[in-house]
């Protein structure tokens, strides 16, 4: 077994909400630069800068697992990560079809930057991406699990967007094995007046939309191998 550093939780530019300077090639140098082994990109109901961050990553040794930051019906924020390339862009075309049909305005939501390895612009998108779904939080891991991939309903200590804050609860029929907390200090609380969450393992990382915000190698995983179906494996305990 090794310890991997990892930060499961950051998006690029082309969520709105993500600064510009979120590039491919900021976020792997920068993710290098703090030294850790793992990270996973996870936009706003898109994987589309996911194989250009895998891109950059390469010359790093730095594993970069495909994912998504989804909105569901519920406007619950829920992370998916695949096992590989071709499945989180499957889910990706998936997912735009289920976007609420709402045009993005960049004066007011921001940029939505489609980029390749290099950092150059290849485009935007239309559509807009922190909008919810029409995707219920009841089918997602059935539908994930379709799609090759795995969900951890996202920082559930956040006042707003997660699974306790908009439903009040853990649902009973929850088959999701793992969360993500925002400060793990906060665990104690929640599995206190959750208990389901007790058996679940607990990621801690940064959403970071900003650089600077990428976590430092403070959290680790516990995994047999270096690589996303060992990562992704541990974390719905297969």
């Amino acid at each position: 077994m090794m310890d991997l550093s990892y930060d499961f939780h950051i998006h690029t530019c082309l969520s709105p909400c993500g600064d510009n300077d979120m590039t491919p090639q900021n976020i792997a140098a920068m993710a290098a630069l703090k030294k850790l082994d793992a990270i996973a990109i996870t936009d706003h109901n898109t994987c589309k800068n996911c194989a250009a961050v895998m891109e950059a990553a390469e010359k790093y040794n730095l594993l970069v697992i495909p994912g998504m930051e989804l909105t569901t019906s519920e406007e619950v924020h829920v992370l998916c990560l695949f096992y590989d390339l071709s499945s989180a862009l499957d889910f990706d075309e998936y997912v735009y079809k289920h976007l609420l049909p709402i045009k993005n305005n960049e004066k007011i939501f921001g940029q939505q930057v489609l980029c390749n390895s290099e950092d150059e612009v290849m485009g935007t998108i239309d559509k807009l991406l922190i909008s919810s779904t029409d995707i219920s939080l009841d089918i997602l891991w059935e539908t994930v699990t379709k799609h090759n991939g795995i969900i951890l309903p996202a920082h559930i200590d956040k006042d707003t967007t997660s699974i306790i804050s908009n439903l009040g609860f853990i649902p009973p029929d929850s088959k999701f094995n793992c969360i993500e907390l925002r400060d793990l200090t906060n665990l104690e609380e929640l599995v206190r007046a959750n208990p389901s969450l007790s058996s679940c393992i607990v990621t801690c990382s940064s959403d970071a939309h900003y650089l600077q915000d990428i976590h430092e190698p403070i959290h680790t995983l516990p995994v047999p191998e270096k690589n996303i179906q060992s990562i992704l494996d541990t974390l719905c305990k297969k």
